[in-house]
């Protein structure tokens, strides 16, 4: 595979995604964009929060590109955690706006490097990596809050999917029909 096809590949992968994240706050007040909606604590604005952290890192100090603003460590005791969730001092704007400038310094790390450009994760048991490495690892870690934050908005409001308009694919009647269906078959293999 060409390289700078399998590059641009994964970069627009991650690209798509980030947006898809961002949607899920869209039509959103304040509260329920910040509120705990799983027993740990899990929100959308702690989501967007924690990758723009996670981005900065990972496609900046792992590269030897740090990030120009100053974020908390993940490794730092006294503020684990803090990354996940919005203060109230916090804005959704500032986050967010973060999480885009993160994008913009992951991109132009994405773009000046080649694939098998040298990184060094020293919280990786094998921290010697490559950015084709790193650059799959986002991808799938921001898949994986992405679709986090799909459960969560679908508990607000119903909304799912990559996109606005997947939002609305079904009607409360119709989703309400398949819930009942995959209920009553959870029941009948429950006996």
């Amino acid at each position: 595979m060409n390289e700078d096809f399998a590059k641009e590949h994964l970069h627009n992968g991650l690209r798509r995604v980030r947006e898809a994240l961002l949607w899920k706050l869209d039509g959103l007040g304040e509260y329920d964009v910040r509120r705990p909606l799983t027993p740990t604590g899990t929100n959308l604005l702690g989501l967007v929060k924690h990758l723009a952290l996670l981005e900065s890192a990972y496609f900046g100090m792992v590269f030897d590109r740090p990030f120009p603003e100053p974020l908390p460590r993940w490794d730092d005791p006294a503020t684990h955690g803090t990354d996940l969730w919005a203060t109230e001092h916090e804005t959704r704007e500032e986050i967010v706006d973060r999480y885009r400038r993160a994008w913009a310094h992951a991109d132009a790390t994405i773009t000046a490097l080649p694939l098998d450009a040298p990184g060094h994760v020293p919280w990786w048991p094998h921290p010697d990596v490559r950015l084709s490495t790193v650059l799959v690892h986002m991808l799938a870690e921001t898949n994986r809050h992405a679709g986090h934050a799909d459960i969560l908005r679908e508990q607000l409001d119903g909304a799912t999917g990559l996109r606005p308009h997947h939002a609305t694919d079904r009607d409360a009647a119709a989703r309400d029909a398949h819930y009942a269906q995959v209920e009553r078959a959870a029941k009948a293999a429950a006996g």
